[in-house]
């Protein structure tokens, strides 16, 4: 690591590290009520789709193992996807999906869905792509939509002899309104994963008897080294084995917070690569990350999701915006 200014900055090697994020791209229609009859906007989607591009955007090599079709939602995403320097993977056969964001007054998104999830097609390539991955990140409705949702945690599987692994369960109770088989599902994502992130409405929606302490504690007692949750405004939490740092959510002004989670997760991979904490090689590294390296990760990644959230639609930020992770001086002489 090298030393600038008040702080210390990791930097990743000239060689970029390969990241691999499974998962859902489709189309989201925006309406907006605050803006009266304005038509609806149009633009691509999908949770892992916005961390591949988050992923990419923040000067990862990444790759997105997903499905779209050829109609024109698809080639929308397709552009998207390679304005972005994301590359893809694609499987299944089913018309490319879509999700209806209504946004309210104060600029929060409620979704419907018309969606499949199906990687049927791309099985090799997938696994090479796993297999051959620094990181894989997975979450949303890939993790729980048959027939996809298998495919998943086989590649998963497949991935985590080179890899470190990361979930978001992104709950959709319109897409898995089964909430004791979406917990079930979602405890064996986290059993799998070196990496997990939530939101606070996930936790109470999987877990309503229980506190979000307690729901972040379980998810850390089933195995992964750091635990995230987003708690919008209030900002987020990060549990390790070396503690807990909350820190304030960032001041801005929202235009909407679509695709801040996906944001906050992409910058998370991106802190832990400079961290040099990520692949089978980084994981004693992420298991025995500091306190001080919880926080500027926080501050990270909180920065990113607060840029998102200044902006209309899933628009994540660049470095130039976002800058390296710091640790600053201070906390590493104390």
């Amino acid at each position: 690591m090298s030393s600038q200014g008040t702080g210390t900055e990791p930097n990743l090697s000239d060689s970029k590290p390969l990241v691999t994020v499974i998962g859902e791209a489709l189309v989201d229609i925006i309406e907006d009520l605050r803006q009266g009859s304005t038509a609806p906007e149009t633009h691509p989607g999908g949770s892992p789709l916005n961390v591949a591009v988050g992923c990419a955007r923040l000067g990862l090599d990444t790759k997105l193992v997903t499905h779209f079709a050829e109609d024109p939602h698809g080639q929308l995403i397709a552009k998207h996807l390679e304005n972005n320097g994301v590359a893809t993977i694609i499987g299944g056969s089913q018309p490319t999906s879509t999700a209806v964001a209504t946004l309210d007054d104060t600029g929060a998104a409620r979704y419907t869905f018309a969606i499949s999830w199906d990687i049927n097609g791309a099985s090799i390539p997938a696994l090479a792509a796993a297999e051959s991955s620094l990181h894989v990140h997975t979450g949303s409705i890939a993790t729980v939509l048959p027939p996809g949702s298998k495919s998943v945690m086989g590649l998963l599987e497949a991935a985590r002899h080179r890899a470190t692994v990361s979930f978001d369960p992104n709950c959709r109770p319109a897409i898995s309104p089964d909430k004791a088989a979406a917990r079930k599902q979602a405890e064996e994502f986290v059993a799998a994963s070196d990496i997990v992130k939530a939101s606070d409405e996930d936790l109470l929606w999987l877990y309503p008897d229980r506190t979000l302490e307690e729901s972040m504690n379980a998810w850390l007692a089933l195995g992964p080294a750091l635990v995230a949750l987003t708690c919008g405004a209030n900002g987020p939490v990060l549990l390790s084995g070396s503690g807990r740092v909350d820190i304030p959510g960032e001041t801005v002004t929202v235009a909407d917070t679509v695709g801040a989670g996906d944001s906050f997760m992409a910058a998370l991979i991106s802190g832990l690569a400079q961290l040099d904490a990520l692949g089978a090689a980084g994981r004693e590294r992420l298991q025995k990350i500091s306190q001080d390296e919880l926080h500027a990760l926080a501050r990270y990644a909180n920065k990113a999701a607060g840029i998102t959230c200044s902006r209309a639609g899933a628009n994540p930020p660049g470095p130039a915006e976002l800058g390296p992770l710091t640790i600053p001086s201070s906390f590493l002489e104390a």
